[in-house]
């Protein structure tokens, strides 16, 4: 029996400067999409009040309001599946929120629309009154908690493991098409492609070894992969977060260590000194209410956000990524006196003399 399957989205190739070196490229194709350590993600549920889809009804085209409210069952599956990702350790935090205009992650359940989940910082590109995650299906029925738990994966960064180009699958590409045109999924060459046969860039892969097991593998029935011979009774995941998948979000999102950020005080730059995919976090307590920029130095692919602390809580204020640029992360943000504020860089890559700043002024 198929399952019904995720779906996202096709996504348009990301565009970078000609030029650029094969590392630096790499490093940007893999960080592109992850949040910088320490964010907190805000998630609300979307109201059946509000916020629908209207689409043609079969056969006479009359519009019909689909709402994206799901039941309180269903909300209570994606809370749990939020704590066990969290319960990972991982430094990046969810909370839900009742005002989407709070939330960077925004659920709906409209049936029949498929699930699927922007993928990590791509979130932050859809309008407050789109839905960043959708679940189109009963997520309360045996064996459905995995659909949460992968969507999650993606909205932490995470893509779909069975495309890693380090699987090593070889594809029956007529019978894949063939089973999943049929019910339940409904799908169109094109959305095959996107989220089955097509092969992931070796840097967008989250390890140089593929991990069958993972929550990312989508569940596939027999008869679809040629080789390797083990796998042509299907792909079988356990559908929960493997050991693999700790790996990958504790190496991008590592728990916060004691010491906690550095001061970062106006007119006194910070050398960052940071490797690849490494990450440093400075307090800021502006001496006075004005605007202030804040920003890195040197030749640095990098990451930069700012946030505002309210209620002991950090609030994404602005950011910049320069990523694949000439040009370095700068930010204007007007800051206030009394409050505290963090400011976040994350590395993509380094050139040059690799010698890297942060100041504020």
């Amino acid at each position: 029996m198929t399952r019904r399957l995720c779906s996202l989205p096709r996504q348009p190739v990301p565009s970078f400067a000609a030029g650029l070196t094969a590392e630096r490229l790499g490093a940007l194709l893999a960080g592109r999409r992850m949040w910088v350590n320490g964010t907190v993600l805000h998630y609300c549920f979307l109201d059946a009040r509000t916020d629908a889809s209207v689409i043609p009804v079969p056969g006479t085209g009359e519009p019909r309001r689909v709402p994206w409210a799901g039941g309180q069952g269903q909300r209570e599956v994606v809370r749990d599946c939020f704590r066990e990702w969290q319960d990972l350790g991982i430094g990046v935090t969810f909370a839900e929120v009742a005002d989407r205009h709070e939330a960077e992650l925004r659920i709906g359940f409209q049936a029949g629309a498929g699930s699927w989940s922007a993928v990590g910082r791509d979130a932050l590109s859809a309008g407050r009154g789109e839905r960043t995650m959708n679940l189109g299906w009963d997520v309360t029925a045996p064996g459905e908690r995995g659909t949460v738990l992968h969507q999650i994966g993606h909205a932490l960064g995470m893509v779909h493991e069975h495309q890693s180009p380090y699987a090593g699958l070889h594809w029956d590409d007529e019978a894949v098409y063939a089973e999943l045109a049929g019910p339940p999924n409904f799908w169109s060459r094109e959305t095959t492609y996107t989220n089955v046969l097509g092969r992931l860039d070796a840097c967008e892969a989250g390890a140089s070894v593929w991990d069958p097991q993972s929550v990312m593998t989508l569940p596939l029935g027999p008869g679809l992969v040629l080789e390797p011979e083990q796998y042509r009774g299907g792909l079988r995941p356990p559908g929960s977060p493997s050991p693999a998948d700790k790996e990958f979000v504790l190496r991008w999102y590592p728990p916060a260590g004691p010491a906690g950020p550095a001061a970062l005080v106006p007119f006194r730059s910070v050398p960052l000194g940071l490797g690849p995919g490494e990450q440093a976090d400075f307090a800021v307590e502006p001496p006075e209410t004005r605007e202030y920029t804040v920003g890195t130095f040197g030749e640095a692919d990098t990451v930069l956000v700012v946030f505002e602390e309210r209620d002991g809580e950090p609030r994404f204020l602005t950011g910049r990524d320069d990523g694949g640029t000439p040009d370095n992360a700068a930010v204007r943000v007007r800051l206030v006196k009394g409050r505290r504020y963090t400011v976040r860089v994350r590395l993509y890559s380094t050139w040059g003399s690799g010698e890297t700043a942060v100041m504020c002024w």
